[in-house]
């Protein structure tokens, strides 16, 4: 991540050295604390890909912000329990007043709410203000930031084109941000926005210092100060993160609006009236090799296990249609839990690479060929061992838009995808491989996850392209040095995956918008007519009208082939005994504020 360098520069050095020997004893002095209370109560859990930077304009690797949500505060955040969901103040006296129709919001921040201690506040308490939100909106429009979430306010929010001319200056007064007093901040749009209140509800509007931000500069991924319920303990980077109960943290005691799930009224009786969050610690461990997930959690390192790895998935359950856990794990008091994830698995493909591609119809031809050459069904019972549907558009079933009835125009169909080939001109050679229409030869590089699941998918590829006379070689890197190469454009292919940030298609569309490309638009697909259906869908609420646009969205999509859209996952989540208050919930990425562990029967269970 760049951020734009201020006149903090010349001492920005010794003061990172000074901030990690400060923050060190101040996480000290925390656990000392907890310690002297008795032993401190961890949650042991697994991220399964590694961190980048920890900084909420910034960050869009799950893992990332996995610890993010945990560390800073947005203004609003999801009830734990409410299905369907549905948002409460976070650090907001209440929720937002909402007029002129539904393009003015004004936000009441609630008073005594305090940063965890950095060297940038210069030994001063600092109270977070509505000044705090206007400067973390703001600087999502700082090109240097190249932020993935500038989709979210930019051209949403009066006079924000201010903020995109030349020479960002982070002082520019906008119109429509405001802050009206110390605590109250107004923010004015264009035009109603529906899925305005998610917004501030994600992980990209916490608030950042303006202190901490300008003192770190370009580093500041690295320095995490927020005012949320966790802070940063030591930190391996890649390795483990120890994350520290914030003991300055607000009182914030549970509130939740239980349906009818008995369960559900369980967890809302056992949480009730209690602060958060309920443990001392949470230590994270980097696990990117499924088997180490799957035998962390069988060996009791962990106290959960989200989205057992397909390829495993008899290690823990039953073979067969039916998904149950092995019965030794049910004598040991194991919890199976299913849930289907608003997420999206997907290729997608660079529209400004030289060789795959372009609008012409040779380079539609190509990605359309490799589409059709993706044997969805084969990938879902071989790879995904049933633990997955077929995806027809990028939209998830239970988001607002998703159309079951809709059907994806490209399947899986080799004989077809050889013949337009043959068609547009990549004729095969002795070899059996093709070459392009000019007689240069076709080859193609997919960037992969250095893993053993990773390898498995090149493999995948490698057999699917080889039926087509494509030659494609593998490029093995860590997940967030892909995540650095493909917003400069640098990855020709490659798979990723997208989980829903609010609940609605916006979210999912706005990956394919051509003024979101180098941002959440890796594949930078730009094409006039969809960037008009998008711009008009965003205007609406879930609506018929909505479903129409959608539907013309998802056919521009098929028809340039900028992804291949793969598979939507259904979750087979473990979790021990000894873990208490665990539900998944469809949007939040982590719901560690509220789990709670009995350390007696862990400790027994050993």
């Amino acid at each position: 991540m760049i951020f734009k360098r201020t006149s903090f520069l010349p001492w920005c050095l010794s003061l990172c050295l000074l901030g990690m020997g400060l923050g060190t004893q101040q996480q000290t002095r925390a656990a000392d604390g907890a310690q002297k209370a008795g032993a401190l109560k961890t949650l042991h859990v697994m991220l399964t890909t590694q961190e980048a930077a920890l900084d909420p304009g910034a960050a869009s690797d799950l893992a990332s912000l996995s610890i993010n949500e945990n560390i800073f505060d947005p203004m609003l955040r999801y009830d734990y329990l409410a299905r369907p969901v549905r948002l409460l103040p976070n650090t907001l006296s209440a929720m937002p007043d909402i007029a002129d129709s539904g393009k003015t919001y004004t936000m009441h921040v609630q008073p005594g709410i305090f940063f965890t201690p950095d060297p940038a506040f210069k030994g001063k308490q600092r109270e977070l203000t509505a000044q705090d939100y206007l400067y973390s909106i703001k600087r999502l429009y700082d090109p240097a930031l190249k932020s993935p979430w500038l989709f979210m306010f930019d051209g949403k929010i009066l006079g924000d084109e201010k903020l995109k001319s030349a020479g960002f200056d982070i002082n520019t007064a906008v119109e429509g941000l405001q802050v009206v007093d110390r605590y109250t901040l107004r923010i004015r749009l264009k035009a109603p926005d529906t899925n305005f209140l998610f917004q501030l509800a994600t992980p990209a509007t916490g608030a950042v210092a303006r202190e901490v931000a300008e003192a770190y500069a370009d580093q500041v991924g690295s320095h995490p100060v927020g005012t949320g319920p966790f802070m940063m303990g030591k930190w391996q980077r890649s390795y483990q993160i120890e994350l520290l109960a914030n003991p300055s943290y607000r009182s914030v005691v549970f509130s939740s609006t239980a349906g009818k799930d008995a369960r559900d009224r369980q967890l809302a009786a056992a949480l009730q009236g209690k602060r958060l969050p309920r443990v001392d610690r949470v230590e994270i461990r980097i696990m990117e090799e499924a088997q180490s997930q799957v035998l962390g959690f069988l060996n009791k390192e962990f106290d959960y296990l989200e989205q057992v790895p397909p390829p495993l998935a008899e290690m823990v359950l039953v073979p067969g249609a039916d998904i149950q856990l092995k019965p030794e794990l049910v004598k040991r008091g194991v919890q199976l839990d299913l849930f289907s994830t608003l997420q999206t698995y997907y290729v997608w493909m660079n529209m400004d690479d030289p060789v795959i591609g372009g609008y012409t119809q040779d380079k539609v031809a190509l990605r359309r060929a490799i589409a059709l050459s993706y044997n969805s069904r084969e990938d879902i019972s071989l790879m995904e061992r049933g633990l997955a549907i077929a995806a027809q558009t990028p939209l998830p079933p239970n988001v607002l838009g998703y159309d079951p009835a809709y059907r994806s125009p490209l399947s899986y169909d080799p004989r077809l995808a050889n013949a337009l080939l043959d068609k547009f001109g990549y004729k095969r050679g002795a070899d059996g491989y093709r070459s392009m229409p000019d007689g240069q030869p076709l080859s193609l590089v997919m960037h992969s996850l250095a893993s053993t699941k990773g390898r498995l998918r090149d493999e995948t590829w490698r057999k699917n392209l080889d039926s087509i006379g494509i030659r494609i070689s593998f490029k093995s890197d860590k997940n967030s040095e892909i995540l650095k190469a493909a917003r400069l454009g640098k990855v020709q292919m490659t798979e990723a995956n997208w989980i829903a940030d609010f609940p609605d298609g916006e979210n999912f569309y706005q990956l394919l918008y051509g003024p979101n490309s180098g941002r959440a638009n890796y594949s930078r697909f730009n094409l006039p007519a969809f960037n008009q259906l998008y711009e008009q869908s965003r205007a609406l609420s879930d609506s018929p009208q909505r479903q129409r646009l959608y539907h013309d969205m998802a056919q521009l999509m098929h028809a340039y082939t900028p992804w291949i859209v793969r598979i939507h996952p259904l979750s087979a989540d473990l979790r021990q005994p000894w873990l208490k208050n665990y539900k998944r919930h469809p949007v939040d990425f982590t719901t560690w504020r509220y789990l709670d562990v009995d350390e007696t029967a862990r400790a027994a269970a050993r």
